[in-house]
């Protein structure tokens, strides 16, 4: 069915994953021979933290791509009509349900009020809440190995995310992750293809969808990374493309800066309370300094103000 609108922790720093612990990084860093910078003086450091899906890579419309071609492979039915997620609704998904799985729950029992029949309706629609979820997973599986097909053809970091990230990278006073509803094996095909794996190994903290009890816009995953980083949330700024990812950030205490999309360009972020919203992070020449720069002295103080849009 082609839908036009709806109705309406564990932390994979261990090394077999690919990924160093902040202390473990620092090591690293002491025995690189490239020069550092040192933001601050004192011994209190700051975080940055990105969004993957959106910020690191747009990547709303291969997702979009991989869960139609999903549907398309399972012949989901819904009555006479295949299930099929069109451009607009999608975009309304992405910016009200975190998560693959929640938006296909979404759908399913909120858009279409009905699961689908598979196999051009030669299997029977699930009939139980384990049947439903059991589809569900099986579908998500299949999903993300469709997507990380797309991803390998079509992955591009967006403008002035790596430039921004080895910034903050070569800084001795700021912790960076990656911080994602998306499942670990869609997540780390994005990051071993558009950040590379010397930039993947220097991540202090990722976590992941499948890391954690609440997706966005629940505020869990970034409580976590400061957590695990021991670390203020008050001195964490997060990158975003979405209100999901918008709310998860400011109801954990966090700062938030929304590089937007063509998916979210006409949300009203500062009305819920981004502190600065920019088309992406390399049109307007955002560096580490404008980020943190006005925090040292005070952890309110606005950030990115001489580049960021309007109200």
């Amino acid at each position: 069915m082609k839908t036009a609108l709806p109705l309406a922790v564990s932390i994979t720093i261990q090394s077999v994953y690919g990924f160093v612990s902040p202390h473990h990084r620092q090591v690293q860093r002491l025995n690189q021979a490239a020069p550092k910078t040192s933001l601050q003086a004192s011994s209190d450091k700051f975080a940055l933290l990105f969004d993957c899906d959106g910020v690191i890579i747009e990547t709303e419309e291969l997702h979009r791509l991989a869960y139609n071609a999903a549907f398309k492979e399972f012949n989901l039915m819904i009555g006479d009509e295949p299930v099929e997620w069109s451009v607009a609704y999608y975009d309304i998904l992405q910016n009200t349900v975190g998560g693959g799985k929640n938006k296909m729950f979404f759908h399913f029992r909120n858009t279409t009020g009905a699961f689908p029949t598979s196999d051009n309706g030669n299997v029977a629609a699930p009939q139980t809440i384990e049947q439903e979820q059991d589809l569900v997973d099986r579908l998500q599986a299949r999903k993300t190995d469709l997507y990380k097909e797309l991803i390998a053809e079509k992955a591009q970091a967006r403008p002035g995310v790596l430039e921004l990230m080895d910034q903050a990278l070569a800084d001795e006073n700021v912790y960076v992750g990656v911080c994602s509803a998306s499942t670990k094996a869609a997540v780390t095909k994005v990051l071993d293809v558009t950040l590379g794996e010397e930039r993947r190994k220097k991540l202090d903290v990722t976590i992941l969808g499948d890391d954690v009890s609440k997706l966005k816009p629940d505020p869990l995953i970034y409580v976590t990374a400061a957590e695990r980083l021991n670390i203020d949330p008050s001195r964490c700024v997060v990158i975003e493309d979405s209100i999901v990812g918008l709310k998860a950030a400011k109801g954990a205490g966090m700062k938030c800066v929304i590089t937007y999309t063509t998916s979210t360009e006409n949300e009203d972020f500062y009305g819920i309370g981004a502190d600065a919203k920019v088309p992406d992070l390399g049109s307007k020449g955002v560096n580490l300094d404008m980020i943190f720069g006005p925090m040292k002295d005070d952890l309110g103080a606005g950030i990115l103000v001489d580049v960021r849009d309007a109200p």
